[in-house]
């Protein structure tokens, strides 16, 4: 992936989510509809650091989240998030 056109503001990210899960561990194909949002997922941008805001993440971190935190958008035919670093749970 080539760098993303986004600068989030503030203490906030953007989030590559992990993508949902297909299958169950027996083999049934789960449908769209049934499928939970995912809750983990990649940060692929961060504000510019300055001494009135810094967050704690990089780039390249995988992060749990919030399971409805996040506003979604779509950017070059790709799915992201933006979260506030206060809907991050953790850093795996």
């Amino acid at each position: 992936m080539g760098k993303l056109n986004i600068r989030p503001l503030g203490d906030r990210v953007v989030v590559e989510a992990a993508k949902a899960e297909e299958k169950t561990a027996s083999g049934i194909i789960i449908p769209d509809t049934a499928k939970e949002k995912p809750n983990q997922g990649t940060v692929v941008a961060v504000p510019e650091n300055n001494k009135d805001n810094q967050v704690t993440v990089k780039v390249g971190d995988t992060i749990l989240y919030g399971q409805f935190a996040g506003t979604e958008i779509e950017v070059e035919g790709n799915d992201y998030l933006i979260i506030s670093e206060a809907d991050i749970l953790a850093v795996i």
